[in-house]
């Protein structure tokens, strides 16, 4: 990649992840490559210009330029996923109310049929599950539609957040039996931020691998 491309996308990142909107990006980034393009004409590197720290000197012209910031976008994407799980266990809870009894008729059948207890598990805790990540990756395609790659995004949280679930599910069952399934609030939240915990760490994990595939792209384009 050229040295001044280089150095721009390392600048793009960091007035990103500082909150920076996109046409003040834009603004910045065409006032910054005119400059290395003057220096780069005087033998000048970008190294040289910007210093060893590309990110902290980008946060500083930012900050000296006086524009606008935004809340950092992970922070929002992460705020808005959690709170569409929420809103998807309350459904999802909703929905085991309303029809348990109906799902306890329909597997508590007489006759000497026999269901299995994982499929009993699968329907009763399942479904809600996936209501919960349907909440999610909908409250972010929709309320964040304006973030950059915020579509692969969506489309990287769908793969790695119900693995998040299968994965943090024995741990929240595994403490849950350490407390003898205690119904105390100290615990029911300890085993609420575990989850939480494992919902914010997949959702980081997809906004980074949706932002490197788009890094990757670039490097092939200017190959």
């Amino acid at each position: 990649m050229d040295p001044i491309d280089d150095a721009l996308a390392t600048a793009d990142r960091a007035w990103r992840q500082h909150g920076v909107q996109r046409a003040d990006r834009e603004a910045l980034a065409a006032d910054l490559r005119l400059d290395l393009e003057s220096a780069a004409a005087d033998g000048v590197a970008p190294d040289r210009l910007l210093g060893e720290d590309v990110s902290t000197f980008a946060r500083r012209l930012a900050d000296e330029a006086g524009v606008r910031r935004e809340p950092p976008e992970l922070g929002r994407l992460i705020g808005t996923t959690l709170t569409g799980a929420v809103l998807g266990a309350a459904v999802g809870y909703a929905f085991f109310v309303l029809f348990f009894q109906v799902a306890v008729r329909t597997f508590d059948m007489p006759r000497g049929i026999h269901v299995p207890v994982q499929v009993a598990v699968a329907v009763f805790y399942g479904i809600p599950a996936v209501i919960v990540v349907v909440g999610a990756v909908t409250a972010v395609r929709y309320h964040l539609r304006a973030l950059p790659r915020i579509r692969a995004t969506v489309h990287a949280m769908c793969l790695l957040l119900p693995l998040a679930g299968i994965v943090i599910t024995p741990i929240t069952m595994g403490f849950a039996a350490l407390t003898g399934f205690s119904t105390w609030a100290p615990v029911v939240l300890t085993e609420m931020l575990l989850v939480l915990a494992a919902l914010a760490g997949a959702t980081v994990l997809a906004r980074r691998w949706a932002l490197r595939e788009q890094a990757g792209v670039r490097q092939t384009s200017t190959v």
